[in-house]
């Protein structure tokens, strides 16, 4: 088990997690979608969120700024996050917009708004679990989805939970993180989504 739990790490990098977010939010609203317009948006989340992170990630690796892209060390992680934070921006401005995909936008409000608390306690030197900040995120929001929507997907949300105990303790065996910042990062992602909750439920 010791060598399978550092896999979740990797499979739910938080890069990955708002073009996961955006997958359930189009097949849980199946019916309002055409085919070419979920592939528009799909992409649209995946460019943003991960060819342009991989691109920087190599950029700022090529020059020293960042070692790897778990970005262990606290003050690596204020160029990332910054560039999370207008990239969330863009998206919400200009492509996941609130009259066309009001829950998902309010999932990228809630992403922006746990990523700029990350960014604060960076500044005091303080570091959260950025994969418990994601998966709880994503976790809060299906919840909601399912509620908003009517749908029972019990078991999805069953995994999910599962899920954050995975990724927790992948990040304690490869001692990237101690408790602290674990429930540190799983507050700033679940209650940034509680919060923005109460508008679109």
């Amino acid at each position: 088990m010791k060598k399978i739990l550092p896999l979740f790490s990797y499979l739910f990098h938080p890069i990955f997690i708002p073009a996961m977010a955006t997958l359930f939010y189009l097949f849980l609203n199946g019916s309002d979608f055409v085919s070419q317009e979920k592939l528009l948006v799909f992409f649209q989340v995946v460019i943003v969120t991960v060819f342009i992170p991989v691109l920087a990630f190599l950029l700022l690796r090529a020059t020293g700024i960042i070692d790897s892209i778990m970005v262990s060390q606290t003050s690596q992680r204020k160029i990332p996050l910054i560039l999370h934070c207008f990239l969330i921006i863009l998206l919400v401005r200009n492509n996941i917009t609130i009259d066309r995909y009001p829950e998902l936008h309010f999932f990228f409000l809630g992403t922006l708004l746990s990523t700029l608390l990350a960014l604060i306690l960076v500044f005091t030197n303080v570091k959260a679990s950025l994969h418990m900040i994601a998966i709880s995120s994503i976790t809060v929001f299906i919840i909601g989805l399912s509620m908003h929507l009517q749908i029972k997907i019990t078991f999805t949300i069953a995994v999910l939970m599962l899920l954050n105990g995975f990724v927790a303790s992948s990040r304690l065996e490869m001692k990237a993180h101690t408790y602290p910042e674990l429930i540190i990062g799983f507050a700033l992602g679940a209650i940034s989504q509680l919060l923005l909750l109460i508008l679109w439920l």
